[in-house]
C-alpha cells in the first residue's frame, strides 16, 4: 500500500501572525489572503496546471490547531486511501486520534509521531 504521495500543507504559529504574513506578503511575494495563507496550484514542466495544491499558512502561537502538540508547526500529508492508512498506523501501534473529519476539501486524520508532534493525513477529493 502506497503511504504518503505528497506533501498537501505547511502550517506554522508566529508570535506576530499578521506582521509575519506581512512579511512573507511583502519580501517573498507570497500571496497570503485574509485566512492567513495560500494555495500553491502544482504545475508540470510546462508550467501547465497538475491537478494539485500545497497549502501553506501562518497562524497565531496561541492556535491550538496543532493540539495535543506543542510543537510551533504541523505538516499535512497527502495519502490516497485515508482509512486503510490509519488502519495500518493502529495496528503498528501508532498514536492516531480517533477522530476523520470529512468535508468538500477531503478526508483529514492525524497521528502523533514519537516526538510529540501532530501529524496530519489528507485524502483530497478525486480530481485533486
Amino acid at each position: 500500500m502506497k503511504r504518503v504521495t505528497g506533501i498537501g500543507g505547511i502550517f506554522f504559529k508566529a508570535k506576530d501572525a499578521p506582521a509575519l504574513q506581512a512579511w512573507y506578503k511583502r519580501h517573498l511575494g507570497i500571496d497570503v489572503q485574509e485566512w492567513g495563507g495560500t494555495a500553491f496550484s502544482w504545475s508540470d514542466s510546462n508550467n501547465k496546471p497538475a491537478g494539485g495544491t500545497t497549502i501553506w499558512a501562518v497562524s497565531s502561537e496561541k492556535s491550538d490547531q496543532f493540539a495535543p502538540s506543542q510543537a510551533p508547526f504541523m505538516i499535512n500529508y497527502r495519502v490516497e486511501n485515508l482509512k486503510a492508512i490509519v488502519a495500518a498506523l493502529k495496528t503498528e501501534g501508532c498514536n492516531v486520534l480517533d477522530k476523520i473529519d470529512e468535508s468538500e476539501f477531503g478526508k483529514f486524520a492525524w497521528v502523533i509521531d514519537p516526538e510529540g508532534n501532530k501529524v496530519e493525513l489528507w485524502q483530497p477529493p478525486l480530481g485533486q
